[in-house]
């Protein structure tokens, strides 16, 4: 819908005609969505709301809200090239999270928006809610006004646009200074290629750093691992040595699929790469270089790993036409991107499964693999059940982790294969220039695409056209429908309302930590029969099809609660509280949370429920002594981590037994594994080494 809104039903400035004279204002939009801000891009304000609102919006009731906080974020130099919008998108991302911008507007100024395409600013604009703010605007100029007539506004639009918003000082003046309530301010010659992860859209991780922060981060999500890079640098010497980088992700566990190829997983292993809508690929230049990646490595004889689900679901048909006439989706299919829709799929969580064997094998030897993706959001448990570590990158580095297979890998230095005469393949000889890129554009791209895909879009096809169309004034609710359910907030509301009475005996129900998101409590992909919120539908009879909307349509969040933290009624009573401190995958690992409270409940007898016994039983099998450690003490993106990192005793450090780790390196075939390394730093780097126990 985002897309849609930018190449065709947004106007910029709209018309209306009050009392026989036509009258121009500004173009807004609420949306349902949070990524609604895309349209921000165009020049529209624009945001989400909740369905009540959007809906008292459509029956002609204002939208009030507090004049908000306007940030003032200077845009300075052009964008370097090798960078994509989505590395400019996550470094203003990143900047913005930092600064704290939750309730406040982001307005874009400065020389720099000129060096900045339409596409770019779409792109920027739809990650608004990843920095926390309520919209994020770029102002109206030529580039706003170019945009609007390759997507087939009329000329007349185009001009009303450009004199409205010149006469009213709404049209972008880069030598004027404007009066913000705070600035910011970014050089767009800073920025360099980057992907963020594991877990959150601000992590931002430079992409030649990616490696050496994948090894950091992968002893929170496996605990036999060790962290190599904190101890060679804190082993090395002189400090300027530089240290070796490894991951420990030595864990290999022989898989066949259901198609047959054999091959071995590990942690680390890059279980899904999906170009996704709707983040980027609004975007020509990073689908067309993209595109022209997967050319250059089927050229060059390089495929994706079998271990990789492959997708690719743009957001609107006109990707597909400069797709096609540019001659690019035949090597897309080659590597496995071939089209699975359009709209929103992998980042909403919609992935579908895993191969059942791969899937089997991840969760017997209980792997950390990960996902790529060129979406907004990789919080933890959203892209897929089986998936602990998000990473959200590039459409061209989307593929380029689908060629590489792992995380555990340098783009500069691991090649990606070898040629017939054995000669290796970096990313950098297979990278799109931006030339070629805008040669793509140009030859494939004009406002003849966006005229024909747009001339029937309120027809629909036959199934559509065939659709029963109630009559009446007022929606006729189904009760078997599993999507569209009515409400029971109303239900025997007078028109006058109660008088307001005191709340006794209320508890609390959860008590959640930092970015605990909504995906957290009601997960919008699958849920996993023998996960502990899928146990529990099926202990209550519940469709996991239902369960989305099997609260709220009750009006009984409690029920969304309860599933989603495995069942925490205990006996009909309610936990006093459940400290949140997800360290991953929060569908499947529920069972660490509450081990902790069910703590609270073993010296109170055993409960009578079979998932509260078995639950208590552990708990109270590391209850007295420290739990087995699970060495996160190296990791401060943790809620646990932080914790455990201030509990570094003696007593503490001597209780864990970390084993030390084979070296070798995982899921490289022979022709590519790097020879191990034997630098001091390196084998130092190897010892079996105590760490600190999590809390």
């Amino acid at each position: 819908m985002h897309q849609v809104n930018i190449e065709y039903l947004a106007r910029t400035v709209m018309t209306r005609e009050v009392g026989g004279v036509l009258r121009a204002y500004p173009d807004t939009c609420v949306g349902t969505d949070s990524h609604t801000t895309m349209v921000n891009g165009l020049g529209v304000l624009g945001w989400g709301v909740g369905g009540i609102e959007a809906e008292a919006a459509m029956l002609g009731q204002p939208v009030s809200m507090l004049i908000p906080r306007v940030v003032g974020f200077k845009l300075t130099g052009s964008i370097p090239a090798g960078v994509t919008a989505t590395d400019v998108v996550l470094t203003i991302t990143q900047q913005l999270r930092a600064h704290g911008v939750v309730g406040k507007f982001v307005e874009f100024y400065g020389d720099g928006v000129a060096q900045v395409p339409l596409a770019n600013r779409a792109t920027i604009g739809n990650m608004s809610p990843e920095f926390g703010s309520t919209a994020a605007i770029f102002p109206i100029d030529d580039i706003t006004l170019d945009y609007l007539r390759l997507t087939g506004r009329s000329d007349e639009q185009v001009a009303l646009v450009e004199a409205y918003t010149k006469e009213q000082g709404l049209w972008h003046d880069p030598s004027s200074e404007p009066v913000f309530s705070e600035y910011l301010e970014l050089d767009l010659a800073t920025v360099v290629p980057s992907i963020a992860g594991p877990k959150r859209p601000q992590d931002r991780i430079e992409l030649s750093r990616a490696k050496e922060q994948f090894a950091r981060d992968l002893p929170v999500y496996a605990s036999e691992t060790g962290n190599g890079v904190d101890e060679a640098e804190e082993e090395s010497f002189p400090a300027s040595d530089s240290p070796a980088v490894t991951s420990r992700a030595t864990r290999l566990v022989p898989v066949t699929d259901t198609r047959g190829n054999s091959f071995e997983l590990f942690h680390g292993a890059v279980a899904i790469a999906s170009i996704t809508s709707c983040t980027n690929t609004s975007n020509p230049s990073v689908m067309m270089a993209a595109g022209l990646l997967a050319k250059n490595a089927v050229e060059k004889g390089l495929t994706s790993k079998p271990w990789v689900k492959t997708s690719t679901a743009p957001g609107s048909q006109v990707v597909t036409g400069y797709y096609e006439k540019a001659g690019l989706w035949p090597y897309l299919d080659k590597l496995g991107f071939n089209l699975v829709g359009y709209g929103c799929t992998t980042c909403i969580g919609n992935s579908g499964p895993l191969d059942e064997n791969v899937s089997a094998a991840v969760n017997e030897h209980d792997l950390a693999v990960v996902s790529v993706l060129s979406g907004n959001r990789n919080f933890e448990g959203r892209i897929n059940p089986d998936v602990k570590m998000n990473y959200l990158a590039s459409p061209p580095l989307v593929i380029a982790y689908a060629l590489a297979g792992t995380m555990d890998f340098d783009f500069e230095s691991d090649p990606l294969g070898r040629d017939a005469d054995g000669k290796p393949i970096f990313l950098r000889d297979i990278w799109p220039t931006p030339d070629e890129v805008q040669a793509a554009i140009d030859s494939s791209i004009d406002r003849d695409m966006f005229t024909e895909d747009y001339a029937n879009v309120f027809a629909g096809d036959e199934r559509w056209q065939g659709l029963p169309t109630p009559e009446g004034s007022v929606f006729e609710w189904e009760d078997a429908s599993t999507y569209v359910r009515k409400p029971p907030y109303f239900e025997g509301m007078g028109l006058e309302p109660e008088p307001v009475t005191d709340i006794t005996g209320a508890r609390v129900l959860a008590k959640l930590g930092d970015s605990v998101t909504t995906d957290h409590i009601s997960p919008a992909g699958a849920i996993k029969p023998d996960s502990p919120a899928g146990r529990y539908l099926t202990e209550h009879g519940i469709e996991r099809k239902d369960f989305n909307s099997y609260g709220s349509r009750r009006g009984n969040h409690e029920v969304m609660i309860r599933g989603t933290f495995a069942n925490i009624r205990l006996k009909n009573q309610l936990l006093d509280g459940v400290e949140g401190g997800f360290t991953y995958n929060f569908v499947k690992d529920a069972q660490d949370t509450i081990y902790d409270a069910a703590q609270d409940y073993a010296a109170q007898g055993t409960p009578s429920s079979s998932w509260a016994a078995r639950s208590t039983a552990r708990a109270r099998a590391v209850t007295g002594p420290p739990r087995a450690p699970r060495c996160w003490a190296s990791a401060p993106s943790s809620p646990r981590a932080s914790s455990a990192s201030t509990a570094r005793t003696s007593s503490a450090w001597a209780s864990c037994r970390c084993s030390s780790p084979k070296a070798r390196t995982p899921g490289r075939s022979a022709s590519t594994a790097p020879r191990p390394s034997t630098s001091p730093a390196s084998r130092r780097s190897t010892r079996a080494r105590p760490r600190g126990p999590s809390t």
